[in-house]
């Protein structure tokens, strides 16, 4: 099926035949005529299934015969979790949009604002945003919001994740109810559903691959090694497979590097690739590394969704992440479009539970492999498949427990003692009440009414009344 079948123009079309695109894939198939009739859209799509696309393409036709946008308004606001996502996603308009008449600008954050507000006076179709830098600028009154057409929130599961569920209900907040509303995500968990529920109207839910099991193109292993030899197992599998190029994914900024000090040492050039890194820092690497300059790149969490990089063969896992989901978007890195890939996975005793949850999710135990001269000492478990958390688990209630005929006789002489107790009280009279109120304190210990007498300390028993030291058998 053409692209031309989806109601797309030709200068579209001509666009993406100069990208090699020839035909659109599942969710571009379906989710381009849904947007382009107006309709709110919910998709879920795994990484590196052109979910890009089957926004932009249906918004830039549909764009098309609108009047330029009056100054420091938005057609088109798309919400992006990263900043490097957001300037893959600026990159992609640009490139579908070659031969039309709409622009485009990306807004993030560890950069000047004064070129993105300059930028903004003429008006934009299309605004690529991170949620705090869009904020402060909202509240420069550098934009305006009031004539927005159409709201996309890309990447929504790592949106909430990273903590921008305030940010986003700012943003809405400012935004026409009447506008078109469109949700992307890889997973769908239930605050993913519930902010679409809160937020659009009657949307068409589109679902491609609910498994998330990963893409068919990449071939999964992984090794068992120790936690201390990682790094040599890292080095010793580069240099005897000849790797030329590799995305490593490990948990912590100083993990990232020391591992690239670790890879220089041993004569491998890498760089780490973090959020503590300068913007100017990080688009470096990361030019460098699409260049094929810089060979091996070293990121942290905050780069599994937000690199794209064309023919990418392989990704290693140094460190296994907590959330399954997240190994489905770091493998996404590589085997995109229909091409060949390879995901390796580096297991520690440490890693076991979360390769028993990942396995559960892709529905099958990855392949292991042994290298020679890095037998682990610590021995790694069979994986198991059916493996499911604790705190997942739901806890079995309790039974109650019925009364019994004796328990239920002592609560009713209980209550009886009580209401007896109450009726001497009131019986005496008010003037009883008043006369009780004025008495010393001393005296109303003495008190013969129930509940009211004053205990007795225990005295210590002894067998010798004249003396007052208890009895001590041992003493005679």
């Amino acid at each position: 099926m053409p692209f031309t079948s989806l109601g797309l123009s030709e200068p579209i079309c001509r666009a993406l035949s100069d990208l090699g695109y020839s035909k659109p894939t599942s969710i571009q198939t379906r989710a381009i005529p849904v947007v382009l009739q107006g309709e709110d859209v919910i998709a879920t799509a795994q990484t590196g299934t052109g979910k890009t696309a089957s926004f932009v393409l249906p918004l830039l036709e549909a764009f098309q015969a609108k009047e330029p946008m009056r100054g420091k308004r938005v057609r088109c606001l798309i919400l992006s979790p990263t900043r490097e996502l957001a300037e893959q996603l600026h990159k992609s308009i640009q490139q579908y949009a070659r031969y039309c008449d709409q622009n485009s600008m990306v807004m993030v954050g560890g950069v000047d604002s004064g070129p993105q507000k300059e930028a903004l006076i003429k008006g934009v179709d299309f605004l690529v945003a991170t949620p705090g830098r869009l904020i402060d600028l909202l509240h420069q009154r550098a934009l305006y919001l009031d004539e927005l057409e159409a709201l996309v929130i890309d990447e929504a599961d790592k949106m909430l994740d990273m903590g921008f569920i305030d940010d986003i209900n700012r943003i809405i907040d400012r935004a026409p109810e009447d506008r078109q509303s469109l949700l992307f995500s890889a997973t769908m968990p239930p605050p993913v559903r519930q902010l679409a529920k809160s937020t659009m109207y009657r949307p068409k839910e589109i679902s491609i691959d609910a498994q998330h099991r990963g893409a068919d193109t990449v071939e999964q292993w992984l090794v068992a090694v120790d936690k201390d030899t990682k790094s040599a197992l890292l080095s010793h599998l580069i240099k005897e497979n000849d790797w030329q190029q590799g995305l490593i994914f490990i948990e912590t900024k100083h993990g990232a590097a020391k591992l690239a000090e670790q890879l220089g040492k041993r004569g491998i050039e890498a760089e780490a690739f973090h959020s503590g890194k300068s913007q100017a820092s990080r688009e470096r690497a990361l030019e460098e590394f699409k260049a094929g300059k810089l060979p091996f790149l070293i990121a942290t969490g905050i780069a599994a969704r937000g690199l794209d990089i064309e023919a990418l063969p392989r990704v290693i896992n140094y460190d296994l992440p907590y959330d399954s989901d997240e190994f489905i978007h770091r493998i996404g890195r590589t085997g995109r479009a229909g091409a060949k890939g390879e995901a390796i996975s580096l297991l520690s005793r440490d890693d076991f539970k979360n390769l028993c949850a990942i396995e559960s999710r892709l529905g099958h135990i990855i392949e292991r492999r042994e290298i020679e001269g890095f037998t682990p000492r610590k021995e790694v478990p069979i994986s198991i498949l059916n493996y499911q958390p604790k705190n997942k688990a739901k806890a079995k209630p309790k039974p109650r427990k019925d009364r019994t005929s004796k328990q239920s006789a002592d609560l009713k002489s209980v209550s009886k003692g009580r209401d007896k107790s109450r009726k001497s009280v009131w019986s005496k009279g008010p003037s009883a009440e008043v006369s009780s109120q004025n008495e010393p304190a001393y005296k109303k210990h003495d008190s013969k009414k129930p509940g009211l007498e004053k205990p007795e300390p225990d005295k210590p028993k002894s067998k010798n009344p004249k003396s007052k030291k208890p009895f001590n058998p041992w003493l005679k």
